[in-house]
């Protein structure tokens, strides 16, 4: 499901009703929790939580002229996809993720590298996601990313 917009409220107008519920909570949560400094954008067809060029000029090492992702929400063919790309960057803050998850949800935590799947839309982890979105400061990011992951 590729949707193409301009703003992350052009992208939920384009949702299906339970999606546009399902995005709106968790972009709030989001928007709530993460810390100073991450910009809300549309990056890759998603709503994206990025460090702006102003903070990080490089950007990001896959396209330079884009800003550094950190977090991105998705409405998939068959699911919402949260990508939280410092969780691939980071065993302790991924090893935290899989550990709190069962504490949340009576559900079998779907995740790849990056990308938590919501299937069931009444049963996403808000509180879980709202920590999730708290622990890692831009600064932290940053120096995670080019320790880890900028080659």
């Amino acid at each position: 499901m590729t949707i193409e917009s301009i703003s992350p409220e052009n992208y939920i107008a384009q949702l299906p009703e339970d999606r546009q519920e399902a995005i709106t909570a968790l972009r709030q949560v989001i928007l709530d929790n993460l810390p100073a400094g991450f910009e809300e954008t549309i990056s890759y067809n998603a709503i994206a939580y990025v460090v702006p060029k102003s903070l990080y000029p490089n950007g990001y090492h896959c396209d330079t002229t884009q800003p550094l992702p950190f977090l991105s929400l998705a409405s998939q063919k068959n699911f919402i996809a949260l990508y939280h790309v410092a969780m691939y960057a980071d065993a302790d803050l991924l090893a935290w993720f899989q550990q709190e998850y069962p504490k949340h949800s009576k559900l079998k935590l779907d995740m790849g590298k990056s990308c938590i799947r919501f299937k069931n839309l009444k049963q996403i982890p808000f509180a879980l996601i709202g920590e999730l979105a708290q622990k890692m400061t831009v600064q932290q990011w940053i120096e995670v990313y080019e320790r880890v992951l900028k080659k």
